[in-house]
């Protein structure tokens, strides 16, 4: 089984990411600042370079207003 980090259903999480912080009016600073983190945290998250675990993952849609469900089912991933 290849590495989910480079599969298409993973593409699509991170597609979906990029999509919530913008839906959401949120920059890359903005978000980061959530983080405590700098802006590159969040390119990299959002390029791949980053995995990040369901726990951040479940932030992420905390700080983008968007319910857990609601973004995999968005990301055809539940």
């Amino acid at each position: 089984m290849p590495k989910s980090r480079y599969t298409i259903r993973y593409e699509r999480l991170l597609q979906a990411l990029r999509a919530a912080r913008k839906d959401a009016g949120v920059t890359q600073v903005q978000a980061a600042k959530h983080f405590q983190a700098h802006a590159s945290f969040i390119s990299k998250v959002e390029s791949g370079e980053r995995r990040i675990d369901v726990v951040e993952l479940a932030d992420f849609c905390k700080v983008y207003g968007v319910r857990l469900g609601a973004f995999l089912k968005k990301a055809g991933l539940e």
